[in-house]
């Protein structure tokens, strides 16, 4: 099977006025029609990826790498317009919390239709059609309803729901999630991871899962890449994930509480030097 994107050799860098910070170092992957996750504490570099892919990276920043391809198409040298045109219609990105995402003077419905708008020519009553299945689809109940609503309207768990059927609307091959599922309770964790299993597999995208939760990426995705310090340490399938042998893997799975052990206080995690080289 060909990969859908391939990432070779990835640097992120932004200058600053006390030097250079190396958000991205040298990362490498490719993906196939499948569920990668990518987990490490804040600042190790995961959300850059997935912006860098998506071209959604500050003007300051200075992204290169030796290959950086979705379908044959090079990400590096496209030019803006071919960028704009891949964006929210073969390649999409779940931010992190709907609050910030959404724009809170649009109504979600309009915002749905907005975005399909933008990428197909299709009437206004046959693109509200679209976005209310779309809505349906995400196992939002009454969508007509929800259609006409603002942000700060729904919760949470809906606004993320919304902000997901946005992203899929255009019907895209590759969806960037990142931590989609942070700023949600357990129960509407689950129904949300449970929608996008159900559409990677009915539409055979490929799913690129960003989170810190080693638990949850272990149970939910296919292939996992570990990153620390702007570098991927480890790659492994999510099922050996437990049977991990990178240290720095090592001390994330045994700082997670586990149920019926006594450990007080929990474990630390001791960040070798060496890890970031």
């Amino acid at each position: 099977m060909s990969a859908l994107l391939t990432v070779e050799d990835l640097r992120v860098r932004f200058p600053t006025r006390t030097g250079v910070i190396e958000a991205v170092r040298g990362v490498s992957f490719t993906l196939g029609r499948e569920r990668l996750g990518i987990v490490g504490e804040s600042g190790s570099g995961k959300s850059q990826t997935g912006r860098a892919i998506m071209g959604l990276t500050p003007l300051q920043a200075q992204v290169t790498a030796k290959r950086l391809a979705f379908d044959g198409i090079d990400l590096v040298s496209a030019p803006a317009k071919v960028r704009r045109d891949l964006r929210g219609k073969r390649i999409a990105m779940i931010l992190q919390d709907p609050k910030y995402s959404l724009n809170p003077v649009m109504s979600i419905g309009r915002q749905i239709v907005e975005t399909l708008r933008r990428h197909e020519k299709v009437s206004r009553g046959e693109a509200r059609q679209r976005a209310l299945d779309m809505l349906a689809a995400v196992q939002i109940r009454d969508p007509a309803r929800v259609f006409d609503l603002y942000p700060h309207e729904v919760s949470g768990g809906m606004g993320q729901r919304a902000m997901i059927a946005m992203m899929l609307i255009a019907g895209p091959e590759l969806l960037i999630a990142d931590e989609p599922t942070s700023a949600l309770d357990v129960t509407v964790q689950l129904e949300v991871l449970s929608i996008l299993d159900k559409l990677v597999t009915e539409r055979g995208m490929g799913l690129i899962f960003v989170s810190h939760d080693l638990r949850l990426v272990s149970s939910f995705c296919d292939r996992v890449l570990v990153m620390y310090a702007g570098k991927i340490v480890e790659e492994i399938a999510a099922s050996d994930l437990p049977n991990a042998k990178h240290p720095y893997t090592r001390g994330l799975l045994n700082c997670m509480p586990v149920i019926g052990a006594d450990r007080h206080p929990l474990p630390v995690l001791d960040r070798k030097p060496e890890w970031a080289l």
